[in-house]
C-alpha cells in the first residue's frame, strides 16, 4: 500500500506525504501534547524540498519543474545539466520534494472544470505531457513530487475545482499519477465545519490526519513577517514530534527581501524549531550566499535530529533571545538571536537550556564550523543586529 505525505493548511491547515527590557525564562520540555498520531510511517523528521509558491505566482510550467528537479538533484554554478555529478547537491542533503504551490501550482495546475468522469484535468498548456509523465520524470531524478488541493468547492484563488464531494475520487487520481505529497487547504467550504475537530489551531488536532500543519498565516519576505511567524509557531512547540510537525510556512531565503544575516536567522530558527525546510526561491539562479545558507549540513542535522523535539524560545531580554532544544546523545542546540538594531552580547545560562550548572560542554559553532572546548555554566557571544549564532553543546562524559 502506498502512503501519501499530507500538509494541512489553516483554516483546515494540514500536509500529507507518501512512502521588552524584562527577562522571561521558559524551561525546555520534551513532553509532547499530541495524541492519535497519524500512523503512516512518514515524516519521522521534518520534510525538506522546494515549493513554487513564494517565487512563481502562476508561472508554472512542465519545463520549470523539470529544471528545478535537475538543480535540486545536482547544483553546479556553471551548469544545470542533469548529469553534472557534483558533491554539493541539495538532494543529497535531504531536499527531496518538488511541490507545486499556490498561485503558481496550488491554484494554477488544473483546468477550472472537471472532465466528464469527474476527474481533475491538468492544464494542457502548462503540462502538455500530463501529470503522470511529469511525476515519472521527477521520480527518475530520485526526487518526489507534491501537489495542492482544497477541501472546499474551489481552491483559494478560484482557479480550479476543490475536492468537496470528490475526496476519494481525487485521492485515487493523485495516486494514479504517482503524487507523493498533498498540501490540503480549506477555502470555499460553503460554511461546512469539520464535525470533530474544528478549523482553527490545527496543531491541537491534526496529528491524526496529517504529517504537518500550518501554525501561522502566510509568510512574506520581510524581517517583520519572518520574526512574527517564528513567535506564532513557538506557541505550539509541544505538539510537534516524529510523524507530525508544526509548519510556520516556507523558507524565504534567497528571495531578496532580507539581508544575508536575516536569512541566516530565518534558516537557523526554522531548523531549531523542526520546521519543514521547504525552499521558496528560484534555485536555478540562486547566488552563492543563498546556497551556502541552504546547504549547511550541520544546521540541517539539527532539523533532522532523530530525537525530534522542537526547540523553542527559552529566554528573552528585550530584543535579545535564547532559543534552545534537546538533541539526541544528550546534546543541546542553542541559537543566540539578536532581534534588535545594534550589536549586543547574549548569554545562555545552563539553567535555561536544560543543563546542570556543573556540566562541562564543547560548543560547536554551526556557522563558523569551529569548536570551543570545555565551557561551563553559560555560553556567551557578541551578536550583530538582526543576526544570530547557532551552536550544538556536547556534554563531557
Amino acid at each position: 500500500m502506498a502512503f501519501l505525505f499530507v500538509l494541512l493548511i489553516s483554516l483546515l491547515g494540514v500536509s500529507v506525504s507518501s512512502s521588552s527590557s524584562h527577562e522571561e525564562a521558559i524551561p525546555i520540555s520534551i513532553t509532547s501534547a499530541r495524541r492519535n498520531l497519524l500512523n503512516n510511517g512518514l515524516g519521522r523528521t521534518p520534510q525538506m524540498g522546494w515549493n513554487s509558491y513564494n517565487h512563481f505566482p502562476c508561472k508554472l510550467s512542465d519545463q520549470l519543474i523539470r529544471q528545478t528537479g535537475m538543480v535540486i538533484k545536482l547544483y553546479d554554478f556553471s551548469s544545470f545539466t542533469a548529469d553534472a555529478m557534483v558533491s554539493t547537491g541539495l538532494a543529497a542533503l535531504g531536499y527531496e520534494y518538488i511541490n507545486l504551490g499556490k498561485f503558481f501550482w496550488d491554484d494554477c495546475w488544473a483546468e477550472l472544470n472537471r472532465d466528464s468522469k469527474g476527474n481533475l484535468v491538468p492544464n494542457a498548456t502548462i503540462f502538455p505531457s500530463g501529470m503522470k509523465t511529469l511525476a515519472d520524470y521527477v521520480h527518475s531524478k530520485g526526487l518526489k513530487i507534491g501537489i495542492y488541493a482544497d477541501a472546499g468547492t474551489l481552491t483559494c484563488d478560484k482557479r480550479m475545482p476543490g475536492s468537496l464531494g470528490y475526496e476519494e475520487h481525487d485521492a485515487n487520481t493523485f495516486a494514479s499519477w504517482g503524487i507523493d505529497y498533498l498540501k490540503y487547504d480549506n477555502c470555499h467550504n460553503n460554511g461546512l465545519t469539520p464535525q470533530e475537530r474544528g478549523q482553527e489551531n490545527p496543531a491541537t488536532w491534526a496529528a491524526s490526519i496529517g504529517n504537518s500543519w500550518r501554525t501561522t498565516g502566510d509568510i512574506k519576505d520581510t524581517w517583520k513577517s519572518m520574526t512574527s511567524r517564528a513567535d506564532e509557531n513557538d506557541v505550539w512547540a509541544s505538539y510537534a514530534g516524529p510523524g507530525g510537525w508544526n509548519d510556520p510556512d516556507m523558507l524565504e531565503v534567497g528571495n531578496g527581501g532580507m539581508s544575508t544575516e536575516e536569512y541566516r536567522s530565518h534558516f537557523s530558527i526554522w531548523a531549531l524549531a523542526k520546521a519543514p525546510l521547504i525552499i521558496g526561491c528560484d534555485i536555478r539562479s540562486m547566488d552563492s550566499d543563498t546556497f551556502q545558507l541552504l546547504s549547511n549540513k550541520e544546521v540541517i542535522a539539527v532539523n533532522q535530529d532523530k530525537l525530534g523535539v522542537q526547540g523553542k524560545k527559552v529566554n528573552k531580554n528585550g530584543d535579545l533571545e535564547v532559543w534552545a532544544g534537546p538533541l539526541s546523545g544528550k546534546r543541546v542546540a542553542v541559537v543566540l538571536w539578536n532581534r534588535g538594531e545594534s550589536n549586543a552580547t547574549i548569554t545562555a545560562d545552563w539553567k535555561d537550556i536544560g543543563l546542570k550548572p556543573s556540566t562541562v560542554v564543547d560548543a560547536r559553532d554551526l556557522w563558523k564550523h569551529s569548536t570551543t572546548a570545555s565551557i561551563q555554566d553559560q555560553l556567551k557571544a557578541g551578536v550583530d543586529a538582526h543576526a544570530c549564532k547557532m551552536y550544538i553543546l556536547t556534554p563531557h562524559n
